[in-house]
């Protein structure tokens, strides 16, 4: 009996050779020792740089006031932190507003752009207008007609992170593949339903490049457009605390302040990063580790 089973078994297993049922999706899986590598490795190069950092300073005795050692900047970092926080939420409020509504604005914005030629043709020449625009000859203007600083470095911010977000969504709208677009015009499809169903699920992947990149132009653009201002006083972001620090010469304040701004810019990317993982890993080529 046991017999004909599985040569009922064996036969079932040719018929289906060759066809769709017979093709199963296996996702590679990353070993341990590779995910304790990806993590190993950059922090084992970031403590070789900070080693290196502190050698500098032994070997050639650097003076304090010319560049801190590390337990200087940490010191630093503790004992200004009363200081120092205030100006990085200011910043990190900054950054995270011109981000969301540069994200609402560029996809908002392609979305009307790839519905028209005529659209776009009008449109997109002042988004390429505001781009190649140097930020720091918008800012003077922008204080200006402004109802206050705060306004303004937000305006600035979100100027800058725009472009990549609408560039990249009216890329990823448009690299839809046709035939799909004929199969949903086959179908009757509406425009509204080939936009929901087929255009934006396309153009995720550049939609992620997109957030990416107007992440960190964004925290950018905010400490620029903050020197550009030249804002001072209690609500002022770090960018015043490196020019304070600066003029003060307390470098170990100084180097506190960039310490939490490339901190910051570490943590936009890894979470852009992320949500970009999230949105990819289980279909788009990007993200799919290759089995071979």
């Amino acid at each position: 009996m046991s017999q004909v089973i599985a040569a009922m078994n064996a036969e079932a297993v040719n018929a289906e050779a060759g066809t769709d049922s017979a093709v199963a999706i296996v996702l590679s899986r990353t070993s341990l020792i590779e995910r304790i590598f990806s993590v190993a490795i950059p922090v084992l190069m970031v403590v070789l740089a900070i080693a290196a950092w502190q050698a500098h300073i032994t070997l050639n005795q650097v003076p304090r006031y010319i560049m801190p050692a590390p337990l200087d900047v940490i010191t630093a970092l503790g004992t200004d932190w009363g200081t120092l926080y205030p100006s990085l939420l200011v910043t990190l409020r900054i950054t995270v507003l011109a981000l969301g509504i540069a994200l609402l604005g560029g996809v908002g914005l392609a979305i009307i752009l790839v519905q028209s030629r005529w659209i776009e043709l009008a449109l997109f020449p002042f988004a390429v207008i505001l781009q190649v625009t140097p930020m720091i000859a918008i800012a003077p203007l922008l204080i200006i007609y402004m109802p206050d600083t705060q306004s303004a470095l937000l305006t600035c911010a979100f100027v800058v992170a725009f472009f990549p977000i609408l560039s990249n969504m009216v890329a990823g709208l448009k690299s839809v593949d046709h035939n799909l677009l004929n199969l949903f015009e086959l179908y009757g499809a509406s425009r509204w339903q080939t936009l929901i169903h087929l255009k934006l699920p396309s153009s995720l992947p550049y939609f992620a490049t997109g957030l990416r990149i107007g992440g960190g132009l964004s925290l950018i653009a905010a400490v620029v457009a903050e020197f550009a201002a030249g804002s001072a006083g209690r609500g002022s972001g770090l960018a015043f605390r490196l020019l304070e620090s600066g003029y003060r010469l307390n470098y170990p304040r100084l180097y506190a302040a960039l310490l939490l701004l490339m901190g910051t810019g570490v943590a936009i990317f890894a979470l852009t990063s992320l949500i970009s993982w999230l949105m990819l890993h289980r279909w788009h080529e990007s993200a799919i580790k290759r089995e071979n």
